[in-house]
């Protein structure tokens, strides 16, 4: 599998990217993206320090067209046409699209961003889980790449 460079341009987000502020998609910048492999981007952000054992996704989202840069403030549309191509799933709010950091008052938490270039665009309804979304990818991941923010409140 080969690697993707993921990088968010802060390592503390903003309030604006959380529950505290617009909740808006950061940035995502994304480089040496193989157009030979892959066909399509997806990505998964997740907090593994949440309460419950961790694993609390922000945001799923997936058939992302090969960009160098994955805007912010993503629309929390299923469908997404505009500034970038793609379809997003249910975070574990129960909503689709991003919903980002909100921490237990006195508490720091990290935050992984995690793309993966596909061989192929998935097969996935909008709105799809987690769960759904990792099976779907099963076989067509061709690269890999991550990174994290923290946010404390």
């Amino acid at each position: 599998m080969e690697t993707l460079s993921v990088r968010i341009s802060v390592k503390t987000l903003p309030s604006a990217y959380t529950c505290d502020g617009e909740n808006k998609s950061p940035e995502i910048e994304v480089g040496d993206v193989n157009v030979g492999h892959s066909k399509c981007l997806a990505l998964i952000c997740n907090d593994p320090d949440a309460p419950g054992g961790g694993g609390f996704i922000h945001w799923i989202a997936w058939n992302i067209e090969l960009a160098k840069l994955i805007p912010e403030k993503i629309p929390k549309d299923p469908t997404v046409t505009f500034p970038i191509k793609a379809v997003q799933g249910l975070n574990s709010f129960g909503k689709i699209g991003y919903s980002g950091p909100c921490p237990p008052h006195g508490q720091t938490h990290r935050y992984f961003f995690k793309v993966y270039g596909l061989d192929a665009e998935l097969n996935l309804a909008p709105g799809a889980t987690k769960n759904e979304f990792l099976r779907a990818m099963g076989g067509h991941v061709v690269q890999y790449g991550e990174t994290y923010v923290t946010y404390g409140r």
